[in-house]
């Protein structure tokens, strides 16, 4: 599946698209191939893969339209598709400082919330902490204009996390700090 998804992607210009470490093409990879290094199902390499599909409230290009949810969820299946709609639609300002707390997400493009479940919360946790890690990496001036806040963010949600994403991110702030 990885393959044809790769060309989805490329299809839709993701490796003309400029992102910290080259192109947006290369990030997504990048982040699924990290998100499997560190023991996650396909489903949720996958979700890494294509994370960006229906754009994000940090990066606001549409590869697809988030109405069109079929089209990526006959590409990825179901649950990587969930987790994909997730990540693009959370509204950062409004979930991401609370999440630990309400365990919410708030959906940009239809100002709903929902409360996410245990077999949610820690895929949505790790993507989104890995997809900030390649970006530091790439860009390291991100992590230090940020550092506070990513640190106390990715604190708050240690106990959400998986415990090899909770090990990078340690490593990351016990290496920059």
């Amino acid at each position: 599946m990885s393959t044809d998804v790769r060309d989805w992607l490329q299809q839709r210009g993701a490796d003309t698209v400029r992102h910290p470490g080259g192109t947006l093409y290369a990030h997504l990879c990048r982040v699924e191939e990290r998100l499997g290094k560190l023991g996650h199902s396909d489903h949720v390499c996958t979700a890494g893969l294509t994370h960006a599909a229906y754009s994000t409230d940090g990066f606001d290009l549409a590869l697809v339209f988030w109405q069109d949810r079929g089209a990526l969820r006959d590409l990825v299946g179901a649950e990587a598709e969930e987790l994909v709609y997730l990540y693009g639609s959370c509204d950062r300002d409004r979930t991401w400082e609370r999440l630990a707390e309400t365990k919410q997400v708030a959906d940009r493009f239809t100002g709903e919330t929902r409360e996410l479940t245990t077999e949610e919360l820690t895929p949505f946790v790790d993507l989104s902490i890995v997809n900030e890690l390649d970006v530091f990496e790439q860009a390291p001036a991100v992590l230090e204009k940020n550092r506070v806040y990513f640190q106390e963010l990715f604190t708050a949600w240690r106990p959400l996390a998986s415990a090899p994403v909770a090990e990078e991110v340690d490593r990351l702030f016990a290496v920059s700090g």
